[in-house]
């Protein structure tokens, strides 16, 4: 019985499996650069989540681009199967009502959101895509990937300056797959 519950506490303190540079969208201008996977969460919260993650039980990893690309991936080791639905569902709310929130104070700007579907991974993903530009400045488009592995929730922020038209879609969703599967290592 002790055994059972040491590994249970190991693999709650291990950070779960993460993205690698090349398993993202791939970058025409400059090829992306990983950090390293570090517990909690990051220190300027992913576009459109701030405040909706959870720290206890996170780990983060940014990846960036010479110019003008960026992308963060969260993951959060929940109590249970049904906190991390929970945790996944709030999350999904918040990004497809990011759009909307964004407008509230950003006035003067213009924004839309696209959901573009639920992906059969796992315990299931979604990829959400969110365009803000405010007048005088470049836009800028951002894709989510919002997935879960059992008690484990991950969340892929991607971005660069565009808008929807210029999102790389169909590679984010393969990112996106990749990164649940990642999740149990």
């Amino acid at each position: 019985m002790l055994q059972g519950l040491a590994a249970v506490i190991a693999l709650a303190l291990a950070a779960p499996g993460f993205l690698g540079a090349a398993d993202l969208p791939p970058q025409p201008s400059s090829p992306w650069h990983a950090g390293k996977v570090t517990k909690g969460l990051p220190e300027t919260p992913p576009f459109c989540l701030d405040g909706a993650l959870p720290a206890a039980g996170s780990w983060h990893r940014h990846f960036g681009t010479d110019l003008d690309a960026g992308a963060v991936q969260v993951s959060v080791r929940a109590s249970s199967d049904a906190a991390a639905a929970r945790l996944a569902r709030d999350l999904e709310r918040q990004v497809a009502a990011c759009a909307a929130d964004w407008l509230r104070e950003h006035p003067q700007g213009t924004a839309r959101s696209r959901d573009y579907g639920a992906l059969p991974v796992e315990e299931g993903a979604h990829v959400y895509g969110v365009h803000t530009s405010i007048p005088d400045s470049e836009p800028g488009v951002h894709l989510f990937g919002i997935g879960r592995d059992g008690s484990t929730v991950t969340v892929v922020q991607w971005g660069r300056m565009g808008d929807l038209g210029d999102a790389p879609v169909a590679a984010f969703k393969r990112t996106t797959t990749t990164a649940v599967n990642r999740l149990d290592p």
